[in-house]
């Protein structure tokens, strides 16, 4: 079925809107570039609209009742957002859940070493990446690192004008013939996406205290210079890296694309466009009868593992806490609760690309501005790893999305054979709750800078808000 294109039917009021939700999306994008930036990026936006924190709450020993608002942050990287509701808890929430991290290079424990007097930080890549499409870029360096006082010292190397960036360097074409010959998957090796940061020697003083001009005695003076600098800059040591998290993701901010300004470009729109628009959804969503949760959660890339992942005990154990407050302790109604939810686990599908058409099945892929998409199942191959929804309930959303004029569309990501990709839908479902996988179409997915629709954005974020107000 042919659906429109939802620029055809805006308003000038629409119009507005959806700038404005697109300019904020922007903003996050810029600020969020890594997990832990965006919790603190949602946990600011919360707090501006009067959201609380769930233990400040529970050391007061407060209550929770109707039109409350709490959230909840897991080792700085994963962040639940509730909203109280009318209706009982254990006749179960509706739910938007979407992860926080996207495919990147992060930096090994022990990374910084010296190399005919170059200086590199090692690395070791995060999640699904095209290693070619990484060199040569202009990259940014984020995290934190932890001193053994426990001193966080947060680091952002690059964002700024005035910043210096870093780069992994490529094989020039003039001496690529081996190289252009290799399969694509290992044209760039893992063990060569080490990241450039050096290449002065640290300057060394004579007997008179002047620079004598020969420090063929003193051996790796460059990494000296970047230890000296990291020292001065920042109150770090060589042996804080063992206790530091740090990021390489390209260095510049989101834009508008194309002649039109119709699209954006972007670092981390997988999954971070479902994400932000969920969390405005949500600030936006008025008074609501059954309580309503943003799930953003980390390590969806790498399988949803670990205490921040959403196979981590994290959201139920919430949950509990939130039942505790609003309704008394009760490990039924928890479980009550739990299956009588429902959910959109909000990911990104891979948008119909003309370049690329031979990997695509026209008539159940997703379109660039035809709306919020929903995909039945995902998975790979005979749909393995895969939440299938129910035929029920994928009646009552297209019900919902129709009734608050929301664009949508339904999709798979490509060709049955071509390969496929999970979500965190089918980790919720094990609790009973009816889940549908749900996001916006995505052009270059896991590339350093991927496109969506400016369109799709702004009806992400009505689809959400209706689920949220609606089912």
């Amino acid at each position: 079925m042919e659906k429109q294109n939802a620029w055809r039917t805006y308003s000038p009021e629409q119009m507005g809107e959806l700038e404005r939700i697109n300019e904020l999306y922007k903003d996050c994008l810029d600020d969020g570039k890594t997990e832990r930036e965006c919790v603190r990026t949602a946990v600011r936006i919360a707090k501006e609209n009067g959201y609380l924190d769930l233990q400040e709450v529970m050391k007061s020993g407060g209550a929770l009742k109707a039109g409350d608002k709490v959230y909840a942050v897991c080792m700085g990287k994963s962040v639940l957002l509730f909203q109280i509701g009318r209706e009982p808890l254990e006749k179960g929430m509706n739910l938007l859940g979407a992860h926080i991290d996207s495919p990147r290079i992060d930096v090994k424990q022990n990374p910084l070493y010296e190399s005919d007097e170059l200086a590199y930080l090692d690395t070791h890549y995060y999640g699904g990446i095209k290693k070619y499409q990484w060199v040569t870029l202009p990259l940014a360096l984020h995290g934190v690192l932890v001193k053994k006082d426990g001193t966080a010292v947060d680091i952002c190397i690059g964002e700024r004008e005035d910043d210096p960036i870093f780069a992994v360097t490529d094989l020039l074409v003039h001496l690529a013939s081996k190289q252009m010959e290799k399969k694509a998957n290992i044209v760039i090796e893992g063990e060569k996406l080490d990241l450039l940061v050096g290449s002065r020697p640290l300057e060394v003083a004579g007997a008179d205290g002047a620079d004598n001009g020969n420090d063929s005695q003193e051996k790796e003076t460059v990494k000296k210079q970047i230890l000296q600098l990291l020292a001065e800059t920042y109150g770090i040591e060589e042996e804080d890296f063992f206790s530091a998290e740090l990021e390489i993701v390209p260095a510049g901010r989101a834009r508008d694309c194309g002649f039109d300004r119709s699209m954006i470009m972007a670092y981390g729109q997988d999954d971070r466009v479902c994400a932000f628009t969920s969390l405005f959804a949500l600030m936006d969503a008025g008074d609501l009868d059954k309580t309503a949760c943003c799930i953003l959660v980390d390590k969806e890339e790498v399988g949803s593992v670990g205490a921040t992942g959403m196979h981590s005990r994290f959201f139920e154990n919430t949950v509990a806490e939130i039942l505790a407050l609003k309704e008394g302790e009760s490990e039924l109604k928890l479980r009550r609760a739990l299956q009588n939810s429902r959910m959109l686990s909000s990911d990104v599908s891979a948008a119909y690309d003309p370049m690329f058409a031979e990997v695509f099945e026209k008539r159940n892929t997703a379109f660039f501005a035809k709306g919020l998409v929903f995909n039945k199942y995902t998975g790979s191959r005979g749909k393995n790893g895969s939440n299938d929804a129910s035929a029920e309930y994928l009646a009552k959303i297209r019900r919902v999305m129709d009734d608050g004029g929301v664009a949508y569309q339904f999709s798979e990501l490509g060709k049955v054979d071509a390969g496929g990709g999970g979500t965190i839908a089918y980790i919720m479902a094990n609790y009973g709750m009816e889940v549908i996988d749900s996001g916006v179409a995505v052009l270059c997915m896991h590339a350093p800078w991927e496109i969506t629709s400016k369109a799709d954005v702004y009806e992400a974020y009505r689809g959400y808000k209706a689920f949220i107000r609606e089912m």
